[in-house]
């Protein structure tokens, strides 16, 4: 019955959310129906399934409305936020007002050089890693990857100290500023210029 009213509730109510903020309603009306019946609970018949998917869908939708309109300042905030990113098209700059621009200019080479070094991780740590920084719980990721919580946090572990190594090992090769140049002297301007 979820499967087939599924497309039908989307699309009759595409206007009220986004498409993937509809799906989730749908998602959660659908196992609370679930856990509805795995309670005990049984319904009379496939039109009564059907109109408390439906009820339960509206529901969802409308919580989630009244969450974006402001009744849950996180939500809001969220919906208003503009995605920052490395990759996308519409890829932000994050200004930083007393940021001096030598400052800034080092901050964003920096970063340029992290994003760079983090290719060389392993793609399950740059998956773990990137889940860290996102803020993604381990309990989340691990059920989400199918990953123990102990895998997720030691392959963090792991990618934060190669990526540590990485930078450290970049930093080495570039040449110190008291080169060799500035041990020798060079000819002194002691004698008068002709010119003068």
């Amino acid at each position: 019955m979820a499967r087939a009213k599924r497309e039908l509730l989307l699309r009759a109510h595409r206007f009220r959310l986004r498409r993937e903020d509809l799906e989730d309603c749908y998602s959660q009306a659908t196992l609370e129906l679930v856990s509805h019946v795995r309670n005990g609970h049984a319904f009379t018949d496939r039109v009564h399934v059907a109109n408390a998917l439906e009820l339960r869908f509206l529901s969802r939708v409308r919580d989630r409305r009244r969450a974006l309109c402001g009744r849950s300042p996180m939500q809001a905030a969220l919906e208003t936020a503009t995605p920052l990113g490395g990759d996308c098209v519409g890829e932000v700059e994050i200004i930083d007002e007393r940021a001096t621009v030598e400052r800034l200019v080092m901050l964003r080479d920096d970063l340029r050089g992290i994003s760079r070094l983090a290719r060389q991780l392993t793609t399950d740590q740059r998956l773990a890693l990137a889940a860290d920084l996102s803020g993604e719980s381990a309990s989340s990721f691990a059920m989400r990857s199918g990953w123990s919580q102990e895998k997720y946090r030691k392959v963090v572990q792991r990618a934060r100290a190669r990526l540590r190594r990485l930078v450290i090992a970049e930093q080495a090769d570039v040449p110190s500023p008291g080169g060799a140049s500035e041990k020798l002297a060079g000819p002194t301007y002691d004698h008068f210029s002709p010119h003068s």
